[in-house]
């Protein structure tokens, strides 16, 4: 299969340095990630993206396809060999963080205190703990203590 970085190079990037650009081109609509999201919780047909979502047959079509060419999906042929299913690839698993910072965000900032909403737990029926970025040494960051350098290579 060929990779992420090989399927992206014909692209037009909005910031080309940037890796948080770069990802908001690849994934950043509302529809894509709440296919990836649903993808994380087991949709795999046509069908349950739709209902899932409630997404127009046309705009689901058109980002399941861009979602394919981009390496976040790929198409596979179901179990019963009569449709074809989308599944996660390597990227598409990769964006799990994204995935539950975005909730845990939502979690604190777009509902009120007591108001009821999904919860991601573990295998054990646990919630996940809020996750924290950590510097090198395990230690807490965050915007007032990092920085960017720009145009640097790994």
């Amino acid at each position: 299969m060929v990779g992420t970085a090989a399927r992206t190079e014909e692209m037009s990037w909005t910031d080309p340095t940037c890796p948080v650009a770069r990802t908001l081109d690849l994934v950043g609509d509302r529809w894509s990630l709440l296919i990836v999201r649903d993808a994380m919780d087991g949709a795999r047909a046509f069908t349950d993206f739709q209902h899932r979502t409630g997404i127009a047959r046309n705009i689901l079509t058109d980002r399941l396809r861009r979602l394919v060419e981009r390496g976040i999906l790929d198409r596979q042929t179901a179990p019963t060999g009569r449709r074809r299913n989308y599944v996660l690839t390597e990227a598409g698993r990769d964006l799990f963080a994204l995935i539950v910072a975005a909730r845990q965000w939502g979690e604190r900032h777009a509902f009120a205190p007591a108001e009821p909403h999904s919860l991601l737990v573990d295998e054990s029926g646990q919630p996940l703990p809020e996750l924290r970025p950590t510097d090198a040494h395990g230690r807490p960051v965050d915007v007032d203590t990092t920085s960017v350098q720009h145009d640097r290579c790994p």
